[in-house]
């Protein structure tokens, strides 16, 4: 991939951000799409890869699916991003995700 390309490739790609507050109220931008949720966990993939939030009594409390933009209230206890080379790892949450 050339300079131009690279250039071409971060202008086009969103931000990805995720800030935390108190562990009860997490916004993240550069989401791409919200693939499940429950109260007790969420997957989302996002411009950096699959990211797993789990916790307790999780709500959505915004989305803006034009920005990216995810915000959940409840009791975060765990944020996971599944790499793609960790292949065994990400088929064992996405096996229990779509049992």
């Amino acid at each position: 991939m050339n300079r131009y390309q690279k250039e071409i490739r971060n202008h086009t790609e969103k931000e990805h951000l995720v800030k935390l507050n108190q562990r009860k109220i997490l916004e993240i931008t550069g989401v791409k799409e919200v693939d499940s949720f429950d109260n007790e966990e969420f997957l989302l993939q996002t411009v950096m890869g699959y990211l797993v939030i789990r916790g307790q009594h999780l709500q959505l409390k915004n989305l803006d699916v034009t920005e990216g933009i995810v915000s959940i209230k409840g009791k975060i206890y765990e944020l996971t991003y599944l790499d793609e080379d960790g292949q065994g790892k990400a088929k064992g949450i996405f096996s229990k995700l779509f049992r």
